[in-house]
């Protein structure tokens, strides 16, 4: 059975930073991204960012892109995404998902096969 499992989520100011953690199981994560996804407040399920187990290879939307940092321990079979700063635009529940791939990291939900229950994350001003 596969399982994800997100942790990490919590309530900070704008400027600070929080630590997510996604556990997987069940699954050899070979040949499969993992990405993250959230879901703001009255907005759609969104892409983040996401890793190619294979290769390491990462990708971050513009909106994060410096402010968070995707990574894997591949002895854990577990992915992280670094947030620092956060702004009030990233409260959202984070929710990582993993899809089966060959190249780089899709960032269509739909090419995702097995979700988290996700974290919520909430950044106050």
């Amino acid at each position: 059975q596969v399982q994800l499992v997100e942790s990490g989520g919590g309530s900070v100011q704008a400027g600070g930073s929080l630590r997510l953690a996604c556990a997987t199981s069940g699954l050899t994560l070979s040949n499969y991204a993992v990405a993250w996804f959230r879901h703001p407040p009255g907005k759609e399920r969104e892409y983040v960012s996401g890793i190619n187990w294979n290769d390491g290879s990462t990708d971050y939307v513009i909106d994060v892109k410096g402010r968070f940092t995707i990574s894997r321990d591949i002895a854990k079979n577990t992915i992280y995404l670094q947030m620092n700063p956060l702004e009030p635009e990233d409260t959202a529940v984070y929710y990582c998902a993993v899809g089966r791939v060959i190249f780089g990291v899709p960032r269509a939900r739909s090419q995702y096969s097995y979700w988290g229950q996700g974290t919520q994350v909430t950044v106050s001003s």
